[in-house]
């Protein structure tokens, strides 16, 4: 970062944001088809009814609920490299804190379509909202379902706050380098922003303040999605342990992610001044922790159903390893405890090749983890007679394809008409030497 100047990183970030050619507009043309999919299967499941799913009884969640997991976990690791990071002054967050922070928005935004989609009657979501009606109808909010919306709600506003607070200076560098419409948009956009002391006074106080106040939602949201589980009396779903076992899950699938999406990001803008194989390198060693506080997590769910000779515990634990779903648990334990462990290898961690593959296999393994706790304690529940499998239908697999669209789609959006990585950190970095840190 030693070539750097104030006047080269705006130089570089600013010319992301030039025409796109033809190829970016066919990509976008393609995630939009996914998109417009995933919508039709959802259009039609609500005239058909939520039965085109493949729920039955005993399974009742499927892969919407496994969705709504998995990209609220994804969205933990923006929070903790944009707040946690920049509260520690780790000075490698700043060239991906932006692009970490847009995944969040878009991740949380995806994940809140899933109870929608789950709920069958759409139409009808308004019954949740604590209002005075004719019907006598008022929210259980004893219910961790009810826990979700109030946990959700608030972490995508704050995360939005948090996200566009960061950008305005950014907004108003494009701005005055911005010509016609594109001017006028960016003017608005920038909310007047002059760069007064005044202004940048209470720029940093309320950055700050939004990074503090982000930090406890890193470890409160998740903690509320695992009660959807932990409160309940399901066979490996009853554990004490869910709360932090969730919470360095989300943690370890969204640093994966934000490496798949980084490592295109570098290449494609040309970002290697920026993004340097240190920070991917830092973004590494970090999912090594993760990974090994997962495994950790894993063995000693384990423990506690052996110590506890609890029999349908044990027998649980046992189906979970060799029965219906043990493929399934193989592949979640492989990709995020085994193969996270070749970052332990500098050679590895400094290849992007390496890195890229490794970050796909880790998201891979914890859509996998999500799939084997949800469906897997219903499936294998108290009663013999009762057990059943669950395997998802045509219609589920494309919803849940056009919110993997969509959230692409959204994000690559983002980065061709917004600023990717935030000028104004990195040229802080410059000033304060942090990253030399």
């Amino acid at each position: 970062m030693s070539s750097l100047t104030p006047a080269k990183i705006d130089n570089i970030v600013l010319d992301t944001l030039s025409p796109p050619p033809r190829r970016y507009w066919g990509i976008v043309a393609l995630l939009f088809t996914g998109a417009f999919i995933g919508l039709c299967c959802w259009i039609w499941q609500i005239f058909v009814g939520i039965g085109v799913g493949g729920q039955n009884n005993p399974v009742a969640w499927g892969t919407y609920l496994i969705n709504f997991v998995f990209w609220v976990g994804i969205a933990h690791s923006g929070t903790l490299i944009s707040a946690i990071l920049y509260l520690f002054r780790a000075g490698w967050r700043n060239p991906i804190a932006r692009a970490a922070e847009t995944m969040t928005v878009f991740a949380v935004c995806t994940a809140g379509l899933f109870p929608l989609i789950h709920l069958g009657r759409v139409w009808l979501v308004y019954f949740m909202l604590p209002y005075p009606n004719q019907r006598n109808l008022w929210p259980n909010f004893t219910s961790p379902l009810m826990f979700d919306v109030v946990a959700i709600s608030t972490y995508l506003t704050v995360s939005a706050l948090f996200w566009y607070t960061g950008m305005v200076p950014d907004l108003a560098t494009i701005r005055d380098r911005a010509e016609g419409i594109r001017k006028k948009i960016y003017t608005v956009l920038s909310l007047g922003w002059t760069g007064r002391f005044e202004q940048w006074r209470h720029y940093i106080r309320g950055y700050l303040f939004f990074a503090a106040l982000a930090t406890p939602l890193v470890i409160s949201v998740h903690s509320v999605v695992s009660w959807d589980f932990g409160l309940g009396i399901v066979p490996g779903w009853h554990s004490t342990i869910f709360a932090p076992y969730f919470v360095a899950g989300a943690i370890h699938s969204g640093l994966a992610m934000v490496l798949t999406l980084m490592i295109p990001l570098r290449k494609i803008f040309h970002y290697e001044e920026l993004i340097t194989t240190e920070v991917l390198e830092n973004v590494a060693k970090t999912i090594i922790l993760t990974g090994l506080i997962v495994a950790y997590a894993y063995a000693f769910e384990v423990f506690i159903a052996w110590y506890s000779f609890n029999p349908v515990e044990q027998e649980m634990f046992r189906w979970r390893i060799f029965g219906d779903y043990g493929l399934e648990f193989w592949i979640m334990t492989t990709c995020n405890c085994v193969v996270p462990l070749f970052f332990f290898f500098r050679k590895i961690r400094t290849d992007l090749r390496y890195l890229m593959t490794i970050s796909v296999l880790i998201n891979v393994g914890m859509w996998y983890e999500r799939f084997v706790i949800i469906v897997g304690g219903p499936a294998h529940d108290f009663i013999p007679h009762a057990w059943g499998l669950y395997s998802p239908t045509f219609i589920e697999l494309g919803i849940m394809f056009g919110t993997f669209c969509m959230f692409f789609l959204l994000f690559i959006l983002f980065v061709k008409h917004m600023p990717s990585v935030s000028m104004t950190e990195m040229k802080e970095a410059l000033h304060t030497g942090e990253d030399d840190a």
